[in-house]
Order: structure tokens, then C-alpha cells, then sequence
């Protein structure tokens, strides 16, 4: 029993060398193809696309070197990868939130991009159609000449994207679309259950995005019942004035107004004016009101507006 025990040890000692040694193979060097990341956010959703950055230097690529009808892993050496924080829309098709190994099949008049489900696998080689979470077919596109592989954000919308490969003379886009506002709505109660909960400037960011969007108007009422009942301000006041009138209620709207300008300072009075004097929508005649506001040394002169077409006045 005791002669196995030098002869255990010694093979625990070569298994942990041969660890060891495989852990430091892939050495910390330049490589040929190098390595990028590139992310775009649409809403609050990231979109981040990981790749390697092959030259053409000299060759012949498409039909040759990425030979047509076959899997390309997209980039170089291993998995491109892309990473969506939400679930999101590829060319119409629902994809969920997560990270894909992003794989491509070229051809003359026709592209599939693929979305694998395996991310981290070495390139295509081990490439399974059976872990595909999506396929799409998108056209390719000339394009000028690009020496390195490029992966770029196109189109840029408050709701989309496109994102596109460009390698040699060919484009390969496809769109991302985003459900921006369900998302938003969906995730601000899980952002509020923090320490915002307790301040009046996260209850009346939220209103003010729903005020924004002309949707979820009662949610927005709530949410800045939430923040006045907090602190009382300005912002908020006249922020619930806001989301009144775009709910029709015209003379609430007036009464938390007005409770707003007295909350006001100075410099939001003046603001106040400028703003009205701009809103092209309020068709407003500009009428100058010697009002004297002041903050220590400094001297403020607001504007007063007379509003037309119905629209109350600021007095």
C-alpha cells in the first residue's frame, strides 16, 4: 500500500505539468486577422458584434478563399459572435435576447446569415445547423474596396439598425429592429426598485419618457403623482401639467402649471419664457414684461407671452 503512494503522487504532478503546459499553448501575440468590437445601442438595447479582422492582401475571396454555398464563420479564427441585450427583430424574425456565433453561407445573388446558438466554438469547423436559434436570407451589395474585414452599424434609427459586413467589393446588411418602448416600459419598474425609488427625479424621468412617447399617459400620471409626492418641484409640477393637457384635461393642466411658476426659480422663469416664445405650436406674440427676478448680483429680464388660438396666458 505504501510503495503506490510515490508513484500516485508523481502522476498527479505530470497531469498538473501537462495542464499546466496546455493552459500556456495559445501565447499573447499579434495576430494577422485582429481581433475588434464594435456596439451600437438602439433604445436602451446594446448591440455588440465580436470578430476578427482578416486581410484580403492580394486574393481572391469570394468563390475562392470563402468558397460560395459553404458556412463561413463571418471574421476569422474563432466564433464571430454578436450579442443582443433585448430580444430584437432580425429582418423581421423574432430573436431573443443573447449571444449567437454569427455564421454566414455566401453566394452570387443570394446570402444566409445564421444565428447558432453555439458561441464559442473555433470558426465553423464544428458548425451544427441543428443549434441554429435563426436564419435569415439577405442580398448582398457592392461596395467600395475594403482591405480588412468590417463590420459597421448603417441606418441608424430611434427603432433599428442595419448591420452590415464589408469585406473586399461585397456588402452583406441585414436588419435589427428593436421594440423600443415595450422594452423601456418593461424594464423601468425593475430600475426603479433601487434607490431611485426613494428620490422624485426617477418617478419623473419615467413619466417624462411615457410623456415623450404620447403613450401609457396613465402610467406617466402616476409615476409623477409618485415624484410630487416625494419632493414638490418645478420639474415635476409642471411636468404633470403636460401629461394633463395631452390627456385633454386642460384646466388641471392650467392649476398645476400655475403651482409650477410659483415653485419656480429665476432661472426657470426665464426659461419658461424663452421656451413659450420659441413653441411654435402655442402660436405665442411675444409681448416684453419688465419683470425684475434676482439671483445676488445678477439682474434676470423674463419675457412674458401672450398666447392666441385659445391657449392660456402667462401672466
Amino acid at each position: 500500500m505504501h510503495k503506490t503512494r510515490p508513484i500516485v503522487l508523481l502522476s498527479s504532478v505530470l497531469l498538473l505539468a501537462s495542464l499546466g503546459h496546455a493552459q500556456t499553448i495559445m501565447l499573447d501575440l499579434p495576430r494577422p486577422s485582429q481581433h475588434a468590437v464594435i456596439t451600437q445601442r438602439i433604445g436602451i438595447t446594446n448591440i455588440t458584434v465580436n470578430y476578427q479582422r482578416p486581410l484580403v492582401n492580394g486574393r481572391q475571396i469570394w468563390g475562392k478563399l470563402v468558397p460560395y454555398g459553404q458556412v463561413w464563420r463571418a471574421g476569422a479564427n474563432e466564433n464571430t459572435t454578436i450579442t443582443f441585450t433585448d430580444p430584437v427583430t432580425i429582418e423581421g424574425q423574432s430573436l431573443d435576447k443573447g449571444t449567437y456565433g454569427l455564421h454566414m453561407i455566401p453566394g452570387e445573388n443570394q446570402w444566409t446569415v445564421i444565428f447558432s446558438k453555439m458561441s464559442t466554438a473555433w470558426g465553423s469547423f464544428s458548425y451544427k445547423q441543428d443549434e441554429d436559434a435563426l436564419r435569415v436570407t439577405v442580398k448582398p451589395q457592392a461596395t467600395e474596396f475594403h482591405e480588412a474585414l468590417t463590420y459597421d452599424f448603417d441606418n441608424v434609427k430611434p427603432d433599428s439598425a442595419i448591420v452590415t459586413l464589408r469585406w473586399e467589393k461585397i456588402a452583406v446588411p441585414f436588419n435589427v429592429a428593436v421594440k423600443v418602448d415595450d422594452i423601456v416600459k418593461a424594464s423601468i419598474p425593475g430600475q426603479i426598485r433601487g434607490l431611485n425609488q426613494y428620490y422624485w427625479e426617477g418617478w419623473d424621468d419615467a413619466a417624462g419618457y411615457f410623456l415623450s412617447t404620447k403613450k401609457n399617459l396613465d402610467e406617466a400620471l402616476k409615476d409623477e403623482d409618485k415624484s410630487i409626492q416625494l419632493e414638490e418641484r418645478y420639474d415635476n409640477l409642471l411636468n404633470k401639467s403636460q401629461i394633463l393637457e395631452a390627456m385633454g384635461r386642460k384646466e388641471d393642466a392650467v392649476t398645476f402649471r400655475n403651482k409650477a411658476l410659483d415653485k419656480a426659480s429665476a432661472q426657470q422663469l426665464y426659461f419658461y419664457g424663452r421656451q413659450l416664445q420659441r413653441d411654435k405650436h402655442s402660436l405665442c406674440i411675444a409681448r416684453t414684461r419688465k419683470s425684475i427676478l434676482t439671483i445676488g448680483p445678477r439682474m434676470w429680464v423674463w419675457p412674458a407671452c401672450t398666447a392666441v388660438k385659445g391657449t392660456s396666458t402667462m401672466q
